[in-house]
């Protein structure tokens, strides 16, 4: 399979060094899923693997075998997520109920990303974030008419008229991707899990655990 387009961008900011070297069944995870998926999210998970870029992870599909990390994935994190747009009435101004919301990314302070299914192409679906931190009287929920992919490398490269997380972390500023399985290997060797470097608190990192 060809690399997407935007995914080629997002390898001139976010190199895929640190790699995972999974190879997903699409067919069967979205037949686990209930629905296609996008062209860009499958592209990505080929070319990078499952990992984190910085704090911000995208999640996979379908559950992947690394130690306290095999419930984190877009099955599992549906019903959460799909709760919260159902209690806060979603992004004002859009009419979809929560089964349209289907997340493929959490973190950078507790953040979470999804895409709102509101066309049969999953090609169009634009993505949603929910921002813990927002200002007073400002909706949590904000919408953008871009993919997942895209929506990355634009918020890295600061092209948004505003950074669209509740938090900075990213914003302007391009993270280092590492797979899960790299992360492990670190934590293991004693190493931070994102920078490699020695860390003598590594054995407390949740992930260490078996």
């Amino acid at each position: 399979m060809s690399v997407h387009p935007d995914v080629e961008d997002l390898l001139r900011i976010v190199p895929a060094e640190h790699r995972g070297e999974e190879r997903i069944d699409w067919r069967a995870a979205e037949a686990a899923l209930g629905t296609r998926l996008p062209s860009d999210y499958m592209s990505f998970m080929d070319t990078y693997g499952v990992g984190d870029i910085a704090e911000l992870v995208i999640l996979p599909p379908l559950s992947i075998d690394v130690p306290n990390l095999s419930d984190c994935h877009i099955g599992s994190v549906s019903e959460g997520l799909r709760w919260v747009w159902e209690e806060e009435g979603g992004v004002p101004g859009v009419s979809a109920g929560p089964e349209a919301v289907l997340p493929w990314g959490t973190g950078c302070n507790a953040n979470e990303m999804a895409w709102l299914m509101t066309d049969a192409d999953p090609n169009k679906w634009p993505v949603v974030a929910w921002r813990r931190q927002v200002s007073y009287g400002e909706s949590r929920w904000a919408i953008f008419d871009c993919g997942m992919v895209k929506f990355l490398t634009r918020m890295m490269l600061a092209e948004f008229d505003e950074c669209p997380l509740g938090d900075a972390s990213l914003w302007g500023r391009p993270g280092v991707f590492v797979s899960w399985r790299e992360q492990r290997r670190r934590l293991v060797a004693g190493l931070d899990p994102l920078t490699g470097e020695p860390n003598p608190y590594a054995e407390m990192f949740p992930i260490f655990d078996e």
